[in-house]
C-alpha cells in the first residue's frame, strides 16, 4: 500500500527515503518509511479524512493537476503515483520555482507554467488522462474544470474540483454557491460521484468527485 490512514492520521509511502519536501514528519511503518499528509496544508488529504471514499489514484495513474502551486498536494499524489504522470498546471511564477525543484527530484511529475483557463496551450505537453485534480482560486472554478476535463478526461475517468466560495464571492452565502456551482458541472454532462464539506480543514469549500460518462 502506498497510502494507509491509521486513526486521524494519513500517510504516503516516501517515493524518496529521507526526503521531507514540507517539513512533514516522516515516520516508519513495517520497516518502511513514511510521509505525513497533512489535512490542513492539503484539501486532498482533508478530503480523504472528511469521508471520500473513492480516491481514484493507484500506482500507475496519469493525472492532471490543475493548481499545483509548490508541490505540498503534487508530492503525496507523486507517492501513490509512483509509475505514473502527473502533469501539474500552476500560473504564478513565484511557488512555480518551488515546484521545479520538486519536479527534479520526482521523476513522474511534469512542470507546466500556464493558465488552465486555456488548456489549448498545454494540449501539446499533456496525453489524455485518467484523474483530473483542481485547487485554483479564480472565480470561474467550475468553467476551469469543465474545460479541462473535456478536452484531456479519459471517458470513465475522474475528476476531483475544490470548490471555494470565498474566491468566487466573499459575501454570497456558500451554500448558495456551492449549489450553482454543482448545478453548472452537472449540466457539462459528467455524473457527481461525491461530495465532501472540507471543515474544519478549510471552511466554505467542499470537494466534489465526478464521472466523465
Amino acid at each position: 500500500m502506498r497510502i494507509i490512514r491509521k486513526g486521524k492520521k494519513l500517510y504516503t509511502k516516501n517515493l524518496i527515503p529521507g526526503k521531507s519536501v514540507y517539513g512533514e514528519k516522516l515516520v516508519k511503518i513495517d520497516s518502511e518509511e513514511f510521509r505525513e499528509w497533512d489535512p490542513f496544508r492539503s484539501k486532498l488529504a482533508a478530503a480523504i479524512l472528511k469521508g471520500l471514499k473513492t480516491i481514484p489514484i493507484n500506482e500507475n495513474s496519469s493525472i492532471l493537476y490543475l493548481g499545483a502551486a509548490q508541490g505540498t498536494t503534487v508530492s503525496h499524489i507523486s507517492d501513490i503515483a509512483v509509475n505514473g504522470v502527473i502533469y501539474c498546471v500552476e500560473i504564478a511564477s513565484k511557488p512555480f520555482e518551488k515546484l521545479l525543484f520538486l519536479c527534479e527530484e520526482r521523476k513522474n511529475l511534469i512542470p507546466i507554467l500556464e493558465d488552465a483557463n486555456y488548456p489549448e496551450r498545454y494540449a501539446n505537453i499533456v496525453d489524455s488522462v485518467d484523474f483530473l485534480y483542481q485547487d485554483v482560486s479564480q472565480k470561474n472554478q467550475a468553467e476551469i474544470f469543465i474545460k479541462n476535463v473535456k478536452q484531456f478526461l479519459k471517458r470513465g475517468g475522474y475528476g476531483l474540483i475544490m470548490i471555494k466560495a470565498r474566491s468566487i464571492d466573499v459575501a454570497e452565502d456558500s451554500k448558495i454557491i456551492f449549489k450553482r456551482e454543482l448545478e453548472k458541472i452537472r449540466a457539462s454532462g459528467v455524473e457527481i460521484l461525491e461530495k465532501v464539506d472540507l471543515r474544519p480543514f478549510d471552511k466554505d469549500h467542499i470537494a466534489v468527485l465526478i464521472r466523465l460518462l
